[in-house]
């Protein structure tokens, strides 16, 4: 199943949206989801990266060297 939203874009934007449609014969629509579905893993990545760092700042995450992560592999 899938799920109805509403994006607001810039007037820019839409334009360009619009035009890359038009050359392609592909909807807008195709292109926004395409664009999500692209980049939505990297966003997450980012914002876990972002909470790792923060409990690190922290003291609450542990943080291994190089060295100690192999070595802890071979055991």
């Amino acid at each position: 199943m899938s799920k109805q939203a509403a994006v607001r874009l810039p007037d820019e934007t839409y334009e360009r949206l619009q035009a890359l449609a038009g050359r392609t014969g592909r909807t807008a629509t195709y292109y926004i989801r395409e664009a999500i579905e692209t980049h939505l893993e990297d966003l997450e990545d980012s914002y876990l990266a972002e909470q790792v760092a923060q409990r690190i700042r922290l003291g609450e995450e542990e943080v291994l060297s190089a060295e100690d992560f192999w070595r802890d592999l071979d055991n």
